[in-house]
């Protein structure tokens, strides 16, 4: 089986990717990619393929779809499968652009840990707000990552192309997958996604937000396992 390379999301560590590394090492090597090199989603895009195996599997949550969007336009022939989680092909909106940079704005100007409880507070299925592991990891990833990153991920996913033209040609077998209740990421998004890409299989997890490898861990595993084994 090929390796399996994992994008983590805007402020997140391989840390967003715990349970997945333990469910999918055993079908395959799992590397999970640094997002920390590169002003925009290309060079991100770019410094990950620098290291990358010469063939893998690719997937990639929220901030980390829109690099594999990226990688794929890069180098589609080193791509074997493609999985999409809580993401979308479209560009930012003019609302979106003005939330990203409002974070900037705050994060310069209130403490940034408060700032990272509201912000993944925000993100979370209702019934995952209030869950003290999850928010300690998500707090944490956000930590590390620092201000300084967030704005430079901040500005990259600002700066963005609209995947969606690219999406008919995409034709390595393909999961998008979303959580039933992803307040950034509407379901629509996702089936819109996996209409236009060729075969794509479409997986909408219940009882989930946005950080469906941490909140439903169990559900993105099997749909992931499915995806690299079938």
């Amino acid at each position: 089986m090929p390796p399996i390379v994992l994008v983590p999301g805007l402020l997140c560590t391989s840390e967003v990717f715990a349970p997945q590394v333990a469910a999918l090492w055993p079908h395959g090597p799992v590397t999970i990619a640094s997002t920390l090199e590169g002003r925009t989603i290309a060079g991100i895009a770019t410094a990950i393929l620098d290291v990358a195996p010469p063939r893998f599997a690719l997937a990639g949550i929220s901030m980390g779809g829109y690099i594999c969007f990226e990688i794929m336009r890069q180098a589609p022939e080193r791509i074997s499968r493609l999985a999409l989680l809580d993401t979308s092909a479209r560009p930012d909106t003019p609302d979106q652009t003005a939330q990203r940079r409002s974070l900037i704005a705050q994060a310069s100007q209130e403490n940034f840990e408060a700032l990272l409880t509201q912000v993944y507070g925000a993100i979370l299925h209702p019934a995952h707000q209030g869950d003290p592991v999850l928010r300690a990891i998500n707090v944490r990833m956000g930590l590390t990552v620092g201000i300084e990153g967030m704005a430079r991920q901040l500005e990259a996913c600002i700066g963005r192309s609209d995947s969606r033209p690219s999406l008919p040609g995409i034709t390595v077998p393909t999961l998008v997958l979303v959580g039933d209740s992803d307040p950034l990421i509407p379901p629509e998004h996702s089936r819109e996604m996996a209409a236009a890409i060729p075969h794509a299989r479409l997986v909408v997890v219940e009882n989930c937000g946005h950080a469906s490898t941490l909140e439903q861990p169990e559900a993105v595993n099997r749909a992931l396992i499915e995806w690299f084994i079938d």
